[in-house]
């Protein structure tokens, strides 16, 4: 557990970032505006040190890596290929393993919003079965079923994201700091926010996602001891229809932006195209996650309001889990993927984020160096 207040507390004093549009306290917040003007009068932060000058890196590509008898099986959560968020970054890794390594088949299978467990271990048995291997499970909501098939089936590598708690040779946790890039959103939102005033929309009320509520939450009060945050999820937990309803993301965003909220963060999956309708019908703002929300086609008639998005690079961890099962060396993959594996991250696609991006990198640097210790649970 890391301290929620910690960055607060050592960003304490008030200094307007030069340079910023001031806050022009009306209640129309152009979602056209997107110019790099931020609610300065909301900061009550001091800018923080900038990060130092990324090192060149020198990745030694140690030969091209044989991946052409690798038989994938990729079996998504609710949504699939075409959520524009987690699956989709996890198709991403498969398509360039394809590319760059040779694999030649990835057997790919969804899960539904109701699904019975039985149903999800049918699915991977069935993989295992047919020769797959390794076969990737997108999402925690697979660990029961990853458990019960891979004991089975011990000669079959199997992979897992967003679950570490399968302790068998056989399976490999692929899992993020959520907690540290939500920080950057929250960071990036009270910049952004002309009302002083944020909104967090989760999809299921899981562990998981109040990782990305927590960093948030912390990254927004960091710099702001003024702002306001709505918050809220579409269901709670043991219903994931959460990730795949995108009228109830709508409903939900839509009422934070009438409380006066006017930068929206979602972790909801596919229901955050109903996040980004709602923000562009109601003169918002809005920050993506997983992917670069900005640059995905099915919400490309919102990418106007899209200022960054929260980046999980569940397609590094999934192509990087491939390359090493293909080199036949797991020890490469990193137990955690974090900021400083740049497991996580922001995009700076559309360019709205460009004026604050050293303050974004200065906040990134005290997170890997532990200046700042960010908590992956809520402090409400």
């Amino acid at each position: 557990m890391r301290g929620t207040a910690l960055a607060a507390a050592t960003m304490a004093g008030v200094l307007a970032l030069a340079g910023c549009a001031k806050d022009t306290g009306g209640s129309n917040n152009n979602a056209s505006g997107t110019d790099g003007n931020s609610g300065s009068n909301c900061i009550t932060a001091p800018k923080p040190p900038a990060a130092p000058a990324a090192a060149t890196s020198s990745s030694a590509a140690s030969g091209k890596v044989d991946g052409s008898k690798l038989k994938v099986g990729l079996a998504f959560d609710v949504g699939g290929r075409g959520d524009a968020s987690f699956n989709d970054a996890a198709a991403a890794g498969t398509d360039r393993a394809k590319s760059d390594l040779g694999v030649p088949t990835v057997n790919e299978s969804t899960a539904s919003a109701s699904e019975s467990e039985a149903a999800k271990q049918q699915r991977l048995e069935q993989m295992a079965q047919s020769g797959l291997n390794p076969i990737i499970a997108v999402g925690f909501a697979y660990a029961p079923s990853v458990k019960a098939i891979a004991a089975k089936y011990p000669n079959t590598k199997f992979a897992i994201v967003d679950d570490d708690s399968i302790t068998l040779p056989n399976v490999t946790p692929l899992v993020f700091a959520e907690e540290q890039g939500s920080f950057l959103a929250g960071v990036a939102a009270a910049y952004k926010s002309k009302k002083c005033h944020v909104g967090f929309v989760g999809g299921v009320n899981t562990p998981l996602i109040q990782k990305f509520e927590a960093g948030f939450l912390q990254g927004a009060k960091a710099v702001s001891s003024k702002i306001k945050v709505e918050d809220e999820y579409l269901t709670p937990a043991g219903d994931f229809s959460g990730f795949q309803d995108p009228p109830k993301g709508n409903a939900k965003a839509a009422a934070e932006i009438s409380r006066g909220a006017d930068v929206v963060y979602h972790a909801a999956g596919a229901s955050g195209k109903g996040v980004f309708d709602a923000a562009k019908q109601n003169n918002a703002l809005a920050i993506g996650v997983d992917s670069d929300q900005y640059n995905q086609k099915t919400v490309a008639a919102d990418k106007d309001i899209i200022i960054t998005s929260m980046i999980k690079r569940v397609d590094v961890a999934v192509f990087e889990y491939l390359q090493a099962v293909a080199k036949g060396d797991l020890s490469t993959v990193p137990k955690r993927f974090d900021l400083k594996s740049d497991g996580v991250g922001y995009s700076t696609s559309g360019g709205k984020v460009d004026d604050i991006k050293d303050v974004l990198d200065g906040y990134k640097a005290q997170i890997v160096s532990g200046a700042i210790k960010v908590s992956d649970k809520p402090a409400k």
